[in-house]
């Protein structure tokens, strides 16, 4: 099921309102801002940092332990770590999933309303950026914590660097 949460920026509202009036139609404006979104998100799983730059919350032990089972990293007759394991556990990026769809699967839309969505088809992406507890979600193994990869905060807003980039994008087709 669809998850979709109204950003609203008044900065960005207002200029787009501005672009509206002098140009009309704000689909291919709408849609480089969606394309350039989608880039910058694709940009935050490379470094593991959230919008504002802070960086993600690493794997925990028990994930490490896990990737490194699934991979042979671990020798047969001890149990221990082998250095194909350290290895591993040295590359492996949080939210870097078997597939790698979590930051694969991205994509904009303008709606008739002039409405732009940004989002992923993966279904748990929205654990993924804002996180969540076992307590909330009992079929989750151990709590999940956030790492933003999307430019909205918890409550919707949009990160002040992120509104940035959207209203200096704007600027630049307005003048």
């Amino acid at each position: 099921m669809a998850k979709f949460i109204d950003v609203s920026n008044k900065a960005v509202a207002a200029m787009l309102n501005q672009m509206q009036n002098k140009v009309g139609d704000l689909s291919p404006v709408l849609l480089a801002i969606g394309d350039d979104i989608i880039e910058r998100t694709k940009q935050r799983f490379a470094s593991a940092t959230a919008p504002d730059g802070t960086p993600w919350v690493p794997n925990t032990e028990a994930t490490l332990i896990d990737y490194i089972q699934q991979r042979g990293g671990f020798s047969g007759k001890t149990g221990k770590i082998t250095a194909k394991g350290q290895a591993l556990a040295i590359s492996k990026r949080p939210l870097q999933g078997e597939s790698g769809d979590l930051e694969r699967q991205f994509s904009s839309l303008v709606t008739s309303g002039d409405t732009l969505l940004v989002g992923s088809s993966m279904i748990y992406a929205g654990m993924q950026q804002f996180g969540g507890t076992k307590s909330q979600f009992p079929h989750l193994w151990g709590d999940i914590p956030a790492r933003p990869f999307l430019p909205i905060m918890a409550d919707g807003s949009l990160y002040s660097d992120e509104a940035s980039r959207i209203t200096e994008q704007i600027r630049q087709y307005l003048y």
